[in-house]
């Protein structure tokens, strides 16, 4: 099976937040590429990155950026593919905040699921269960997930 969800990062510094979505793409049983794609430094990578992204059989695709934030906007703004932005809160940022705007408040017509700053776990259960939506396998393994989940919880209780 090729990669259903791509996950593109702004810098090799992103990656460790960006890997928390990989970690549970794979725990889901979901398909994934990871890469590099700067907006700024490389921006004719980050065009063709988007235009050719759903030819190659993409479903999904989750940008995380710092600081200014543009990789996730620029790239819902060259595809119909659903993009979930991640902010990093990186070197240098302002607290985090200017990543988070950068990406929450896209322009109608472009929109970006945005995720909790450093939220890059969630973006990856999110672009799963987009793909769950009609893949009954993710789905079912997406089931098991809140259902381990609500597990945990039930246990915490019980050692109280």
């Amino acid at each position: 099976m090729s990669a259903q969800v791509g996950i593109i990062m702004g810098s090799q510094s992103d990656l460790k937040i960006m890997k928390q979505a990989a970690e549970v793409l794979t725990e889901l049983g979901v398909e994934y590429d990871l890469t590099i794609v700067s907006a700024h430094r490389t921006p004719h990578r980050m065009v063709e990155y988007a235009e050719s992204a759903k030819s190659k059989g993409l479903k999904v695709i989750i940008a995380g950026a710092g600081g200014a934030a543009h990789l996730p906007g620029m790239v819902a703004s060259l595809t119909t593919l659903p993009v979930i932005g991640v902010p990093v809160k990186s070197s240098n940022s302002i607290d985090g905040w200017d990543s988070v705007l950068s990406i929450l408040q896209m322009p109608g017509g472009v929109p970006v699921a945005t995720v909790a700053l450093d939220g890059a776990k969630n973006a990856g259960i999110l672009a799963a269960q987009i793909i769950g939506s009609h893949d009954d396998t993710i789905g079912d393994n997406l089931s098991k997930y809140k259902e381990e989940l609500k597990r945990k919880v039930e246990d915490s209780i019980n050692q109280l």
